[in-house]
């Protein structure tokens, strides 16, 4: 494949998906679950995608399992705070903010504790601040393709069981798009594209930035310095070295969710706004096909995409840290858990608290 063919592929899907599908980490993993909104066209300016709060609705439907999911959520530790405090003697405090990777104006929207912590700061991090560079994203795919892309003779039609074949070329007939135009795609890679919705979509193309890149952006017009903890290689490394077969089912899966996508999506983003990370999973647990968050395949998935991320990152901010007066931006399902960011700092001697 030569960069013609590159160039062609990328254009006819969004602009900057590659900037959203690098920087999007709680999102590749929500992508396991959740695909893009139906047919209706949303307008840059709408302030949801059109789905319904499922926890809502559950509470004057179905207040016991509610209720269960909720006993669900208050055991994870961690999981009720988007922003730390981390702190070491001898050193100015600095903070650690989880993010949702969205241009939805409630989520642009920082509390004024957040909105505190990151003016004052010396430094923002985020998770990688090779997106900011439109250049350095078309470079790690012309010379790691395979990252993305199948190089041999491999491609999704071959690839996706006959029987769902439908039902991919309709949910890409949404997006304007064709399986010929992108059947050279890694599987991971189509459905995290499908996962952006529609309303995300209208607004990037509009130039709204999503909230890491918004809180990086700023920074460089305040003169702050900007940092990263991984490399786009990194990130997309880590998915494609999942097996293939979990990718396809993956896809697959996702599609089942069916009508209930806008709703999940919807829900997530209201939990976000009211902190309760922690709720999430067992939210996506409820609503997901038998078997999605089951077997070895899965807990790979878990491990690669997000504990040992959650280590990598630990390792790197701890420098930064130790500089002081740092705001540290990452993606908001990084935070909690034993695994987590939160606990792995402490566990490396920092007094992290909630804000």
């Amino acid at each position: 494949m030569d960069n013609q063919d590159i160039s062609v592929i990328f254009d006819r899907i969004a602009d900057r998906l590659l900037q959203l599908l690098v920087a999007l980490s709680w999102l590749l993993l929500a992508s396991f679950f959740v695909v893009a909104l139906g047919a209706a066209r949303a307008h840059a300016d709408d302030l949801s995608c059109g789905g319904h709060d499922i926890i809502a609705a559950m509470a004057k439907s179905e207040p016991a399992k509610l209720e269960t999911l909720q006993k669900q959520a208050a055991a994870t530790e961690n999981g009720t705070r988007l922003l730390w405090k981390i702190e070491r003697p001898g050193i100015k405090p600095s903070y650690l903010f989880g993010t949702m990777h969205l241009t939805d104006p409630r989520v642009l929207k920082l509390s004024d504790a957040t909105q505190a912590a990151y003016q004052g700061a010396d430094t923002v991090v985020i998770e990688t601040d090779e997106v900011l560079d439109p250049k350095a994203q078309f470079k790690v795919l012309a010379e790691t393709p395979e990252l993305m892309m199948f190089t041999d003779a491999t491609t999704l039609d071959k690839l996706i069981p006959k029987d769902k074949v439908d039902a991919v070329k309709a949910a890409l007939q949404q997006r304007g798009l064709t399986l010929a135009a992108v059947n050279r795609m890694q599987p991971w890679m189509l459905t995290s594209m499908l996962a952006m919705p529609a309303c995300e979509l209208a607004r990037t193309k509009d130039g709204t930035a999503f909230l890491d890149i918004k809180l990086a952006r700023d920074a460089q017009a305040a003169g702050k310095k900007v940092a990263g903890l991984e490399t786009i290689k990194d990130q997309l490394g880590a998915m494609a070295s999942l097996p293939m077969q979990f990718h396809i089912d993956g896809l697959m899966e996702t599609l089942a969710l069916g009508p209930r996508l806008n709703d999940i999506f919807e829900t997530m983003t209201v939990l976000y706004t009211k902190g309760e990370i922690g709720m999430i999973f067992p939210l996506m647990r409820s609503v997901s096909p038998d078997g999605i968050e089951s077997g070895s395949s899965y807990a790979a998935f878990e491990e690669t995409m997000v504990n040992a991320r959650n280590r990598v990152m630990a390792d790197r901010a701890s420098p930064i840290i130790d500089q002081g007066n740092a705001f540290i931006a990452v993606g908001a399902l990084h935070l909690p858990g034993k695994d987590g960011l939160v606990s792995l700092l402490r566990n490396k001697g920092y007094q992290v608290s909630a804000e």
